[in-house]
């Protein structure tokens, strides 16, 4: 199989520092199923391909796996491996190209954190659902597809068309994210594993997913596939999701068609709480089988009261127009949008795919003019002054601060309490006290979480920042707040002295 990842932004060629692969020399990296190759066909200023060929040997699958085989003469004949070649292919990849997945360049250090534009080709990708399938996971991650079945053979077209598609991805992402949107989705197309899915299979998707694969769409089928069907694993994986998932509420059942939906997007729920507010929403439907017990409700999950417990701070302070920044995928401001009191309503990230997914999910398209008209989203940085963040009521850093180096925590403080200066400004970050009421976690709650603070720290960071610009600072929980080690998160609400 072959993988080719082309840019174009000059000097092209730091694709190579990005990679950790010299584009002036061919690398051979052996494992138990074959060699993998990274090449560049090509590498000028202006245009540079970084290649990864995988030569699968199918009698090295067979021997490897004979060895420990309770049945070693069988096993030579009946062997599923060499067939789930997209498996292997994520596998090789995770293995050559580790260092560029986890978003990490010493030499350059800068690189790995800026959106390039990338070309990613697979001739030959086995595909179980077709180039339909193809567009359906990767599109609403912001690539522009072009997925192309391959005939059985072109001199009988008759004969229709083979499972694998010629699939072409281009689009603007950071190198790190496309290579996991791949390591994902591969297996996730072929739909087919070449070894053993282990529960540790559940935390490799949890982190090769974060950021993007609790607002897909299509998580559900995702969340299956690559877990081969194994609906407990399934089911820890979207419960984790729903608990720790940045962006979105989670359906927690498997669904039963492989194509079912799995859940509201951000403008269906966003289109709810709007029928809500002007007293259109819909009844529930009440009607039930004779003798039917009537279910015990879900929890909501930590997320959504969070949005929640945001939203009615900002009621409450009476601001007119929020900025929401680190809007991720436009949860929040889906939901701001939603109602109509919040006259102006701002969506920062430094993400510009996360941007684009935002607008597809707030279906900016086909938005009405009046409520197009009170929105802005745009690109940047929190570390950076930017006029585009003063004017605003209120502004929202809703679990931002923990995903930032802490020796840069001093310009998100300058920036947005010093130069953008709203009247108010409310932070929500983790408490790691309570990580311990989660059986499951080990470690910080995100793969990309710089520190989490317990809630004394967290005080005395908001305190003295606010003493620094001349902000009166209050603290809420969010959650259930246990009595033993607080709520799952903590939120802080500055208002600036009148004074100042």
């Amino acid at each position: 199989m072959l993988l080719t990842i082309t840019t174009t932004a000059r000097p092209a060629t730091d694709l190579g520092f990005l990679l950790h692969k010299h584009p002036g020399r061919v690398q051979e990296f052996g494992g138990s199923f074959g060699t993998a190759t990274v090449f560049y066909p090509e590498a000028e200023q202006e245009r540079c391909t970084a290649a990864l060929l995988l030569e699968v040997d199918p009698i090295a699958l067979v021997r490897s796996r004979g060895k420990s085989s309770p049945d070693f003469s069988l096993s030579q004949y009946v062997n599923d491996r060499p067939y789930a070649a997209s498996s292997l292919l994520a596998v090789a990849l995770a293995d050559v190209f580790r260092t560029a997945r986890a978003g990490r360049c010493k030499a350059r250090p800068e690189l790995p954190g800026t959106p390039l534009p990338l070309e990613l080709r697979l001739p030959a990708l086995p595909c179980r659902g077709g180039p339909e399938l193809a567009t359906r996971l990767f599109e609403p991650l912001g690539w522009e597809v072009d997925a192309q079945a391959v005939p059985l053979d072109e001199g009988f077209p008759e004969w229709g068309d083979s499972r694998y598609v010629r699939l072409t991805l281009r689009g603007t992402a950071r190198l790190a994210d496309a290579l996991n949107h791949l390591y994902v989705l591969l297996p996730v197309l072929d739909d087919g594993k070449h070894y053993w899915i282990a529960p540790d299979e559940v935390d490799k998707l949890i982190r090769a997913g974060a950021g993007w694969l609790s607002g897909h769409p299509e998580r559900g089928l995702i969340t299956r596939r690559y877990l081969g069907r194994r609906w407990a694993l399934a089911r820890t994986a979207l419960a984790r999701l729903a608990e720790l998932g940045d962006e979105t509420e989670e359906q927690l059942e498997p669904a039963v068609e492989e194509d079912a939906p799995a859940g509201e997007t951000a403008a269906d729920e966003a289109a709810a709480a709007e029928a809500e507010a002007q007293g259109d929403a819909p009844q529930e439907e009440a009607a039930q089988e004779s003798g039917a017990q009537e279910a015990a409700p879900k929890a909501k999950p930590l997320n959504l009261r969070r949005r929640e417990a945001v939203l009615a701070k900002l009621e409450e302070l009476g601001a007119v127009s929020v900025i929401d920044l680190g809007c991720g995928q436009g949860e929040l401001v889906g939901a701001l949008l939603a109602r109509p009191r919040f006259a102006r309503v701002g969506g920062m990230d430094v993400s510009s795919m996360a941007l684009t997914i935002a607008a597809r999910k707030l279906r900016l398209d086909r938005m009405p003019d009046s409520k197009r008209a009170r929105l802005t989203l745009f690109q940047g940085a929190l570390t950076y002054t930017d006029k585009r963040l003063s004017g605003y009521d209120a502004a929202v850093l809703m679990e931002v601060i923990e995903h930032v180096d802490p020796p840069r925590l001093t310009a998100l403080e300058r920036v947005v309490f010093g130069r953008a200066r709203p009247h108010h400004v409310l932070v929500t970050t983790p408490n790691v006290e309570h990580n311990v009421r989660y059986e499951f976690l080990t470690g910080l709650r995100h793969p990309d979480h710089r520190f989490e603070w317990t809630r004394a720290e967290f005080a005395a960071w908001a305190t003295r920042v606010a003493g620094e610009y001349g902000y009166q600072v209050a603290f809420e929980p969010v959650g259930d707040d246990d009595p033993e080690v607080g709520p799952p998160t903590q939120m802080g609400v500055f208002t600036r002295d009148q004074r100042s």
